[in-house]
């Protein structure tokens, strides 16, 4: 069974640091694109960032750019968001995704979730 876990979020003051991982019990985990996802309260859930299977592209929503980096360990069938200059609006649950096609900013583009993880950027 595929799951994957998030983890790496909580509390933190505006112009912060975090880093989130996101560690997939996937088999063929280098096949797979892998995303972040948020959803703020009363939000739909939105893109954040994007990852091809072999690293070599990546995509962030615009208001991110600069800011979060997304990056993976094929190894570690692991996938990890770098998150610098955290402000109130980042306030979400942030959610990995697995999927193998590379249409990255598209929620029905992604087979499997996480549960989850809360980032709280506080003001």
């Amino acid at each position: 069974q595929v799951q994957l876990v998030e983890s790496g979020g909580g509390l933190v003051q505006a112009g912060g640091s975090l880093r989130l991982s996101c560690a997939a019990s996937i088999r063929t985990f280098s096949a797979y694109t892998m995303a972040w996802f948020r959803q703020a309260p009363g939000k739909e859930r939105e893109f954040v960032s994007a990852i091809r299977y072999s690293g070599d592209s990546t995509r962030y929503a615009d208001s991110v750019k600069g800011r979060f980096t997304i990056s993976r360990d094929n190894a570690k069938s692991t996938v990890y968001l770098q998150m610098n200059s955290l402000q109130p609006d980042d306030t979400a649950v942030y959610y990995c995704a697995a999927g193998l096609r590379w249409v990255p900013t598209t929620t029905p583009g992604y087979t499997y979730w996480g549960q989850g993880t809360q980032v709280t950027v506080s003001s």
